[in-house]
């Protein structure tokens, strides 16, 4: 999902097979790694990231804690439409994830998974997401989370990830949706927040996949993804990460009516320090040095992580919001 494709940087490593390629006691594997085979397909490093931003919200939306089973129920359903997803995905790309040095140890690579397996895999979770989500949350929610994964998988995978350089930012959204899926859980509806919220990841994932993309340019060409540093000038790709980083950090101020000042304060700090190493980027390229984009990529995992562990806390504080100045 586009926070779905928050963890691309790390190699999808969990595998059925000895490192050497061979597997153990002739062929047989142990049910530990059949279980660890299937896991891998579900990125469970991706969900992650995805988890950080849906408890927070679910804070903003009651502005307390929220019940311990709710949060619960909402992170059990909502990973697993992220793993029903990931594994789909999986399965469609299968033959591009051959071809790309970042994602070769993947299951259906590794042949440690039968695709027939993984294509059941994917859309039982997706099955069972929705019923978690409807028996134990609410309706909303289960319709949010199954409405991610057909956009993730129809929308994202099928149509424009292998078509267009701007698949990243409109295929984004599915790894937007869980942030709305958490404010859904809580108050059984969605409001203006949570579009707020969604937007920041918006904007958030193109500087974090374009400065991915810099560093496995070679593997999105080889693959045929017309990711932005594939088609791009190294210049471009790093204005548009720039312009991007500023938008990004406009829109967190957005919350500023609805939270107090300790989230003020923390997404202002954040946002200088990101996008002091977005212009870092920007003006190492201009000038022609080598760079290292992977920097920025993992800062950007760090920055989104501070902005919504301050959403967390400033909720779970309760001090009187800022509101609007009108």
């Amino acid at each position: 999902m586009s926070l779905v494709n928050a963890a691309h940087g790390r190699s999808d490593s969990t595998s059925a097979v000895h490192p050497t390629g061979e597997r153990p006691h002739g062929g047989r594997r142990t049910i530990r790694q059949v279980v660890g085979a299937y896991a891998a397909l579900a990125k469970p490093r991706v969900i992650e990231l995805l988890l950080v931003t849906t408890i927070p919200a679910m804070f903003l939306a009651g502005r307390e804690i929220p019940s311990p089973w709710l949060v619960l129920a909402t992170l059990v359903g909502g990973t697993m439409a992220a793993g029903s997803a990931n594994a789909l995905n999986c399965v469609i790309d299968a033959d591009i994830d051959k071809v790309m040095n970042r994602t070769k140890r993947r299951p259906l690579v590794k042949d440690s998974v039968p695709r027939r397996g993984a294509l059941i895999f994917g859309l039982a979770l997706g099955v069972l997401s929705f019923v978690v989500l409807y028996f134990t949350v609410n309706l909303l929610s289960a319709i949010l989370a199954i409405a991610t994964i057909l956009f993730y998988i129809f929308v994202y995978t099928l149509l424009l990830k292998r078509r267009t350089s701007q698949n990243v930012v409109w295929g984004g959204a599915a790894g937007c949706m869980p942030v709305v899926i958490g404010w859904a859980a809580v108050t059984g509806t969605v409001e203006w927040p949570a579009f707020v919220m969604f937007g920041v990841i918006f904007f958030w994932t193109p500087p974090h996949t374009w400065a991915l993309g810099m560093k496995y340019r070679d593997d999105y060409e080889r693959a045929g993804v017309p990711m932005l540093p594939v088609v791009a000038t190294p210049q471009h790709v790093a204005r548009q990460i720039v312009i991007y980083s500023w938008v990004m950090v406009a829109w967190t101020l957005l919350l500023v009516p609805v939270t107090s000042w300790i989230y003020t304060t923390f997404a202002i700090l954040a946002g200088a320090w990101f996008l002091f190493y977005a212009h870092s980027l920007n003006a190492a390229v201009r000038r022609g040095e080598e760079t290292k984009p992977m920097s920025l990529f993992h800062r950007s995992n760090t920055y989104l992580m501070i902005v919504f562990v301050a959403l967390a806390v400033d909720s779970a504080i309760g001090l009187p919001t800022i509101g609007l100045p009108f």
